[in-house]
């Protein structure tokens, strides 16, 4: 099976070969040292991703390649020592889809670098589409973040999507974790007049109330004890861009006063600051939680509610599209079947098919995804037919 090309360029030998050998497995890898090099290979090569260093010796600069392969529609990573949130954006502005700072998490490059072939193929393609995968399957192979469907009301959830990719109102995503509102807010960004700009995402619950509003507008240097340089925040980081706020129901209260004043007036300072921040930014926000009780208790601003809440799209719990559970259940055991080089994809028996379509699937589609992965992680080799042995415990 031909594996895809990939591009890694860094100055260094050693962190060149060391990319290679952990890459080399689910890659076809080129190495460069620098620009002139890269490029040559870029033009003639079609490669899924290209890792770069942000500083190639001497003047050379990694952004030089990360415009060019914006050009050829190839997604670049940023790897560099210096990872301050200004360097991030230029990097961002200039065509990359993600910034890795050094000394490199591996796992985390190796899901980076999924994240981004997989977002090359969606970032191209429109929300609109007449099949029932949004956006299509590239040629070589499953995309893992489409939007699969056969379920005629989630289908109109996505024409009403499609409709408001091109305005600027504020969307508000509700629905239980794993049902995919990251990837229908992904969707919306890509097919909106703002695809070219940033889109940052936020999981608000994992930022804790002390960094929260920092992280969310940054802070002047001084601001507070280990505020020893201006930081810039996330809005500002996605400015021209849009902003997704997973998670919107953990946020604190001085923070929900602060996002509720930018709403009205699109400006903010930072923490520190006294200086107003004018910027122009799409704000997509979602939650599994019941916002109304939390009003009715609150906990939440209900002025700030109507604020993000211009669009609401509901996403329904996968227990809910049963009509779609074979086509999804078919589209991530071909993702996994590709991610670990089996050529022959196995059949599913009906009595295995029956038990999945009878399960409630409380994790969503994340959960099914998952179910998936397990699946082909424990099949033995050359079985050409999925069971009701190879489920797992939880089917029984």
């Amino acid at each position: 099976m031909t594996l895809p090309l990939l591009l890694i360029v860094d100055d260094e030998k050693n962190t060149r070969e060391a990319l290679k050998k952990l890459l080399s497995v689910e890659y076809d890898i080129y190495l460069a040292a620098g620009v002139d090099e890269a490029l040559q290979y870029i033009n003639r090569q079609r490669f899924c991703a290209v890792i770069t260093d942000l500083r190639l010796g001497g003047d050379t600069s990694g952004l030089t390649i990360v415009q060019y392969a914006a050009k050829k529609n190839i997604p670049s990573i940023m790897m560099t020592a210096f990872g301050d949130v200004d360097t991030a954006v230029t990097a961002m502005k200039n065509g990359a889809f993600d910034f890795i700072t050094k000394p490199l998490n591996f796992q985390k490059l190796k899901i980076t670098l999924k994240q981004a072939t997989n977002y090359k193929n969606l970032s191209h393609s429109p929300l609109h589409n007449s099949s029932n995968c949004l956006p299509s399957s590239n040629t070589h192979g499953p995309n893992l973040s489409v939007i699969v469907s056969e379920n005629s009301p989630f289908k109109r959830i996505l024409e009403y999507a499609a409709k408001v990719a091109d305005n600027r109102a504020n969307v508000f995503l509700f629905g239980e974790t794993g049902t995919g509102k990251e990837i229908l807010a992904q969707t919306i960004h890509n097919s909106s007049p703002r695809k070219d700009q940033p889109l940052i995402a936020v999981h608000c619950a994992a930022l804790s109330s002390t960094l929260l509003e920092s992280e969310l507008f940054g802070h002047e240097r001084g601001a507070f004890t280990g505020a020893t340089t201006t930081h810039m925040g996330y809005f500002e980081a996605a400015n021209q861009g849009t902003l997704f706020l997973d998670e919107i129901g953990e946020i604190d209260a001085p923070t929900q006063v602060k996002l509720l004043r930018f709403l009205e007036t699109k400006t903010f300072e930072r923490v520190g600051g006294t200086h107003p921040i004018s910027i122009d930014v799409r704000i997509i926000s979602a939650t599994n939680k019941n916002l109304a009780q939390m009003i009715q208790e609150g906990t939440f601003r209900e002025d700030l509610y109507y604020r993000l809440n211009v669009i609401e799209l509901k996403l329904p719990p996968l227990r809910e599209r049963k009509e779609d559970i074979p086509l999804l259940f078919r589209h991530y055991i071909e993702h996994f079947c590709q991610e670990n080089a089996i050529e022959i994809i196995p059949e599913i028996s009906i009595q295995a098919m029956e038990k999945i379509m009878y399960y409630s699937w409380p994790g969503n589609i994340r959960e099914l995804k998952n179910t998936c992965e397990s699946i082909i992680a424990l099949l033995p080799k050359g079985q050409k037919t999925i069971t009701f042995n190879d489920l797992g415990g939880k089917f029984i």
